[in-house]
């Protein structure tokens, strides 16, 4: 203050007692130091030096000069204008001058949002470490005395910076759990929210950060976590697909070397059978065959489902009539029956469906067989064919103890076998599993209802564009 009275001071004696100018000069220089005054001090400053110049102006340069008596009227006018050009243009200058200010320090909080923000993309990627780093940068960057950031998924608190801040991890909490704002004890805690939803809560120590660069701060924490969670996701993911591939890989060259052992086994069995041989020897031999054939049969639902998990199932679907596809896989069973009966019933007249036979026989030869197994011997296996909006639904029904409601849909689950099976009965839980990949792979669906004497299972196939001639 003492430095704009005194050069209002210097202007006046320069312009009175040793320029001698004219009053309307005086006015000028005045305003120039006005202006000075409000460029580089304040604009309290800048009011009381327009004051005291007008003052000046009067005293020393209006006549009756030595007085503050005005004698001529104009002369209030240029006073009057003098005084408003004065506080008006000390005012715009310490408007300007605020906001260079301003603008330097949003220029400086972008800078140190762009240094944070690079920091917390090229830093951690672990998950676990996510939230330590980021208290830190925001510490270091913003240069803040406390920062403290809890994670809503881990429920833990990691803090950063030279002090702590005065509120409770519960604070913290119940801003992240709530969704709502805190500001106290001069310190902001905001929500970390992602999508709306929040993960956890920031609270700082803000000092001159604005309340802009505050939300952008917790922006940046959202991202930053939520990046971190989904490269870990991602690497877990991919670790997985690498295990998956390589047990899909193993599985297929072991059931392939199992396949010359076996076919070896079951040659020679058949060949021994066929010879003379005691009833021993004979029990022993239709043994070694009948768990040779078993064997067989795992080893390619095994390469099967190798195939499957692997991606290289490959399905060529061609128009077919259904009744011809179930008259080739009940031929296929036949021979093997042992007395037991399959009933097939087909509607007179069905469209064309869909599908490729290889792949059909394999579902259908698989449904047959969980119905004989679980079917009471002598008991009828039946298998139909109809039209209704899925396509074509091919079924299988046995007389079998039935499925509970609650594990209808886990049974199509891999290696899943109903519990009261287990033991009793052999089986790996594959074969239903690849019988619905082959399906769906067809564009149909599979399932199971329950009726009256036992289970029906049904697997649709889609309808092909001709029909089958009446």
């Amino acid at each position: 203050m003492a430095g704009a009275l005194s050069l209002i001071a210097a202007v006046g004696l320069a312009c009175g007692r040793v320029l001698h100018v004219n009053a309307t000069t005086v006015a000028l220089a005045f305003l120039l130091a006005i202006l000075a005054v409000a460029t580089w001090g304040s604009l309290t400053e800048a009011v009381v030096a327009s004051f005291a110049a007008m003052l000046a102006f009067n005293y020393f340069f209006l006549p009756p000069v030595g007085t503050f008596t005005i004698a001529d009227p104009q002369n209030w006018v240029a006073l009057t204008a003098f005084l408003v050009t004065a506080v008006t243009a000390s005012n715009l200058s310490a408007t300007a001058k605020r906001r260079a200010v301003e603008a330097s320090e949003r220029r400086a909080e972008m800078e140190r949002l762009y240094n944070l923000s690079r920091s917390l993309m090229m830093g951690e990627p672990r998950e676990a470490a996510v939230a330590k780093h980021l208290v830190r940068q925001v510490a270091a960057v913003f240069e803040l005395r406390a920062v403290a950031v809890f994670d809503r998924r881990t429920g833990e608190v990691d803090r950063a910076g030279p002090e702590d801040l005065p509120l409770s991890e519960g604070r913290l909490r119940d801003v992240a759990l709530q969704n709502t704002e805190l500001d106290e004890k001069g310190v902001t805690v905001l929500p970390i929210r992602l999508g709306g939803s929040p993960i956890g809560s920031i609270g700082m120590f803000t000092g001159s950060v604005s309340d802009a660069a505050l939300h952008a701060i917790s922006n940046l924490a959202a991202i930053s976590l939520e990046r971190a969670r989904t490269l870990e996701l991602a690497s877990r993911a991919e670790v997985a697909r690498q295990s998956q591939e390589l047990k899909s890989a193993l599985l297929d060259a072991v059931a392939h070397e199992f396949k010359t052992p076996l076919t070896s086994i079951k040659a020679a069995a058949s060949a021994l059978l066929s010879g003379p041989a005691d009833a021993t020897t004979t029990e022993l031999l239709t043994v070694i065959s009948e768990e040779a054939d078993r064997m067989t049969t795992m080893v390619s639902e095994a390469i099967d489902m190798a195939r499957i998990e692997a991606g290289e199932l490959r399905i060529r679907q061609e128009p077919h009539p259904p009744a011809e596809l179930l008259a080739g896989v009940v031929r296929k069973v036949e021979p093997g029956l042992d007395g037991r009966r399959i009933e097939v019933s087909a509607a007179t007249e069905l469209p064309l469906c869909s599908a490729d036979p290889a792949m059909f026989g394999t579902v259908l030869l698989q449904l047959i067989d969980n119905a004989l197994k679980y079917s009471p011997p002598g008991s009828p296996v039946l298998v139909a064919a109809e039209t209704s909006a899925d396509g074509v639904v091919f079924s299988v029904s046995d007389r079998g103890p039935g499925i509970p409601e609650g594990e209808r849909e886990r049974v199509f689950e891999k290696f899943y076998r109903c519990p009261r099976d287990r033991q009793r009965l052999p089986g790996t839980g594959m074969g239903l599993t690849i019988a619905r990949e082959i399906v769906q792979a067809h564009g149909g669906r599979i399932w199971v209802d329950a009726t009256p004497d036992g289970s029906r299972f049904c697997f649709s196939l889609p309808q092909a564009a001709e029909r089958v001639p009446s």
